[in-house]
């Protein structure tokens, strides 16, 4: 099977590449000083990528008074939730950033040596992004049948980010062909469940760290995961977002299990070599033996440790004569056959 790496942010994303992980900030900071310092926390959590979102309220929300409702965390204790309904309008409203303050996020980000790329709703902020120097676009999963915005996106030549929740495999594979139609093969397909977290009516955060380990064990090229200074923000995702603490910590959680899961193939390490020939067994002579005789012929025994002539070695070499007359208790090696 081929395999395939996509390059943006100056790293490569694809199999046999480490993780490349990138921490979401769009739905959790409040302005420009909030998003910073999450662009600030990524980067010293030693995270690849920050995501944000570049919506404009006015262009994307017809109805002003449409309700979106989430759950916010009311107590770390018992884990106890609440439901909140606000207009969606209002939501995006506090994550909207003026051209020059994303900028300066933008130009912060590279100074941190952070890759900046955000999730677009229109062709003037696919133009925006272009100009900002970015190097890939991030379409959400409600876009996907978006064909203008997907088709503008591909013709910028962009690493293009798709976003699957709630879609279906036809749906997801006519993005993919719209995407390749404009020559662009740079794509990556995110895998997501749909809901801020899933099943929030049986809440259980502390699994959300193991379902992303768990998909980095199944193969997951990228991973990404929201964060926020303060999990009870009473706002829409914070709930299932890492705190400052636990930034770190969950990247090296990834790291650890790449380091543990070691390569496809089977590589046997210099270490590894010695302690199995230690406890493996070689064949050792029961009796004398004159030179001319055949292996076959001999009187041998299988003890440790297994540096001399192996069992396997032996049955296919019972024709092989010695080439020297030997002593009883002798480990036979190659060298002493022809």
């Amino acid at each position: 099977m081929e395999r395939r790496i996509v390059f943006f942010g100056g790293k490569g994303v694809g199999d046999d590449r480490p993780c490349f992980i990138t921490f979401e900030a769009g739905p959790t900071h409040d302005g420009l000083p909030s998003a910073k310092r999450l662009a600030s926390l990524a980067a010293d959590a030693g995270a690849d990528a920050i995501k944000f979102q570049i919506f404009d309220p006015d262009r994307l929300i017809a109805d002003r008074s449409q309700l979106f409702s989430y759950e916010v965390l009311v107590d770390r204790e018992t884990g106890a939730t609440e439901t909140v309904s606000e207009p969606l309008y209002d939501i995006f409203c506090r994550r909207a950033l003026a051209d020059d303050e994303w900028v300066r996020v933008k130009e912060y980000c590279d100074s941190l040596g952070l890759a900046f790329f955000a999730t677009l709703g229109t062709e003037e902020e696919i133009r925006f992004v272009e100009n900002l120097g970015c190097d890939s676009i991030k379409i959400a999963s409600a876009d996907v049948n978006h064909f203008p915005l997907i088709r503008a996106a591909a013709k910028t030549g962009m690493c293009i980010q798709l976003d699957t929740g709630n879609s279906t495999l036809e749906e997801i594979s006519a993005a993919v062909d719209i995407i390749r139609s404009q020559g662009n093969e740079r794509i990556i397909i995110h895998q997501c469940p749909s809901g801020y977290p899933a099943g929030l009516e049986s809440i259980n955060l502390r699994i959300i760290q193991t379902l992303d380990i768990a998909a980095l064990a199944v193969g997951a090229n990228l991973i990404e995961k929201t964060i926020t200074l303060d999990r009870t923000t009473r706002s829409v995702e914070h709930i299932m977002s890492l705190e400052p603490p636990e930034m770190k910590e969950f990247i090296q959680s990834i790291r650890d299990v790449e380091l543990a899961m070691g390569s496809a193939e089977r590589v046997m390490t210099k270490e590894e070599d010695e302690k199995r020939r230690q406890v493996r067994r070689s064949v050792f002579l029961t009796e004398a033996v004159n030179r001319g005789k055949k292996l076959g012929d001999a009187g041998v025994e299988f003890k440790r440790p297994g540096t001399g002539l192996g069992p396997d070695e032996y049955e296919s070499m019972l024709d092989a004569v010695f080439v020297d007359d030997l002593p009883q208790g002798r480990m036979l090696t190659r060298e002493d056959l022809s």
